[in-house]
């Protein structure tokens, strides 16, 4: 059984917020692995994880998303 497969009973639960036209902002600390298998932390207490692709410190939020012109929101 991995850690994922482990029931939630006793571990705190993360609270994951998906902002429309913005971030993905999750309750920190965070260990973010990349598919190339690098692994980015931030031990913010809140992390806004990028969804447009465009920030120049990706994988993390640098506020990209409001200088450009915005994309089609999915329902």
């Amino acid at each position: 059984m991995t850690e994922a497969d482990r029931p939630t009973q006793g571990r705190p639960t993360t609270h994951i917020r998906v902002v429309a036209g913005g971030p993905i902002m999750v309750e920190g600390p965070v260990s973010i692995e990349m598919p190339d298998g690098s692994i980015v932390d931030s031990d913010r207490f809140t992390v806004a994880l990028c969804a447009c692709k465009r920030s120049k410190n990706y994988p993390l939020c640098d506020t990209s998303h409001r200088r450009k012109k915005a994309l089609p929101q999915r329902d």
